[in-house]
């Protein structure tokens, strides 16, 4: 159960920073809210790895 909690940041990295490209390259979409999920994808990035593998 740790492990899909862990993986799940890392999920919500990918599909944030593949909506911000979408956004961003096909559509030219500059508008400030675009760039409030390139900031969610790093966010989920920094706790994916932050929460990481701990010993027990």
């Amino acid at each position: 159960m740790r492990l899909i909690a862990d993986f799940i940041f890392l999920v919500l990295f990918f599909v944030f920073l593949f909506g911000w490209l979408v956004a961003w390259l096909a559509f030219h979409v500059t508008v400030g809210f675009v760039h409030v999920l390139i900031v969610l994808a790093i966010i989920f990035l920094i706790i994916h790895f932050v929460r990481g593998r701990r010993s027990v």
